[in-house]
């Protein structure tokens, strides 16, 4: 039986309009760093070998262990000096991204090693494989195009935070769950990670 991860990670499952609160585990990537526009061809190629590494991993994973599965959407982290390049302003150019793709956790360093050293990825020099503990977040679904995320971003960093007493924590993250090369721009479904903590002191109210 073929394993769609997809359907057993909570963390792939969002609802729209509500930034719902969930524990993200500790998982491993296949990631690859980059700087500016994701609409560039360096982008492109960052994709390009993140998928050159995490097929040939699939299908050795069925070959040898008997184990198949789906290989999981792209992901990608976001940050950059200024934050309101994420929301109103959305300056891509000022963005820094780490481009990913989750791998099964009895994929093992010799797996990917194998893997790597045999892809003909253009930027598989930058290719590493790497474990993220993000813990708390808030996500939500995003239905629409990328373009149009910025209200929503805006909304989770200047109310919906601080209305819970949470600060940021680590870098926000996106799950593409559609592919932009098939799917309409204002059906694409994004989404929306941002890892966060309590504020010191804060303590939630009884219920009444």
């Amino acid at each position: 039986m073929k394993i769609d991860l997809k359907k057993e990670l909570p963390g792939y499952r969002a609802a729209t309009g509500s930034w719902d609160m969930i524990d993200v585990p500790p998982l491993r990537y296949l990631m690859i760093d980059g700087h500016g526009d994701p609409n560039t061809p360096v982008y492109a190629e960052a994709v390009e070998t993140l998928y050159s590494v995490a097929y040939p991993l699939k299908f050795m994973s069925k070959k040898e262990m008997d184990r198949d599965y789906v290989v999981m959407p792209l992901e990608a982290l976001w940050w950059a000096e200024d934050m309101t390049s994420f929301t109103y302003r959305r300056d891509k150019s000022q963005w820094d991204w780490t481009a990913m793709i989750l791998t099964p956790d009895w994929i093992t360093d010799d797996h990917y090693a194998r893997a790597a050293a045999a892809s003909q990825g253009p930027m598989v020099h930058r290719l590493r494989l790497e474990t993220l503990h993000e813990g708390p977040c808030l996500q939500l679904l995003h239905v629409g195009s990328y373009d149009d995320e910025g209200p929503a971003l805006d909304r989770l960093h200047r109310e919906v935070i601080p209305s819970r007493s949470l600060r940021m924590t680590g870098r926000h993250h996106e799950i593409y769950l559609s592919d932009p090369r098939r799917a309409d721009p204002a059906k694409l479904r994004t989404i929306l990670r941002q890892p966060v903590e309590r504020v010191e002191g804060f303590e939630e109210p009884s219920p009444s």
